[in-house]
């Protein structure tokens, strides 16, 4: 453990001089922790604060694609960021499926969310654990489990190696559901500004989704995280929405984006409705 502190130390200091690269995969977690932010309680938005690294400017957006960018040095992160399930059962179990690829079970992004969850809640105690690291996984997994196909199928690795088209361009069906649907409405509705497609979420968030936000925030059993919840309900929109009509070298075009991309805009919205929830549940 002290050689994955050593190494942090380094890599968060690279990042503080060398530009960060853009795309989706940032553009659709800052959104996420972006809306998080603004729906802070006063002493959760001090604790944020408090434990973000000060390159951030206290914002989370800068941060919530941090545990990405690691994955390539801390290896053993690698699993958490997704919780693959049975082909075309459409349904999560923990038991079942919480478990890396030689079986060690916990190790997905449900059972991370929980353990980043269960760090947190020593802040302002004793701890040996980096609170910060913490709160940047945290951050960026509940970007993920909300992300259908990282609930997606087993066989395909998330749909990782099913093959398409988006419109002219060879991608693969995750690329799509992580960067192409939301890069091509950033460029076509909101003038390639991730600032306008955030505003317009957080108003169907405060309008159109008014009525279903408590539900989206209520964990079950007074839980501080619950994120069986939103695997459940990223694999069952991964059959209805993902892999439906998106077959092996299909070409996806306007009817396969326009009907997808109120289901990626439900679920950013929600993934930083639950995020805001969750810390401040955390930080009273």
């Amino acid at each position: 453990m002290e050689y994955y502190k050593i190494q942090l130390v380094a890599i968060v200091s690279l990042m503080i001089v060398l530009p960060n690269t853009q795309g989706w995969g940032e553009d659709g977690h800052a959104i996420i922790c972006r809306i998080a932010q603004s729906r802070l309680s006063d002493s959760a938005a001090n604790a944020v604060k408090n434990l973000l690294p000060e390159y951030a400017q206290n914002d989370l957006g800068n941060v919530c694609s941090w545990a990405d960018r690691v994955r390539f040095y801390l290896h053993w992160s690698a699993p958490l960021h997704f919780a693959d399930t049975p082909d075309n059962l459409c349904n999560y179990q923990y038991d079942r499926d919480c478990k890396d690829q030689d079986g060690v079970k916990g190790r997905c992004v449900v059972g991370a969310i929980k353990n980043y969850t269960d760090q947190l809640l020593d802040y302002g105690k004793n701890t040996q654990n980096n609170l910060t690291q913490a709160l940047m996984f945290l951050s960026h997994f509940m970007g993920d489990v909300h992300q259908p196909l990282h609930v997606g199928f087993t066989s395909d690795r998330g749909a990782n190696s099913i093959n398409v088209h988006w419109y002219t361009r060879k991608q693969n069906l995750h690329h799509v559901w992580d960067v192409n649907i939301i890069e091509t409405a950033e460029e076509r509705f909101y003038d390639s500004n991730i600032d306008e497609f955030t505003n317009a979420i957080q108003e169907n968030i405060t309008k159109t989704w008014s009525d279903q936000v408590l539900g989206w925030e209520t964990c079950d059993s007074k839980e501080t995280a619950c994120p069986d919840i939103y695997a459940s309900e990223g694999v069952q929109a991964a059959c209805q929405w993902a892999y439906k009509g998106a077959p092996e070298g299909s070409v996806l075009e306007d009817d396969y984006f326009l009907s997808r991309l109120p289901e990626v805009s439900l679920r950013l919205a929600q993934g930083g409705v639950r995020l805001a929830a969750t810390l401040n549940r955390i930080f009273g």
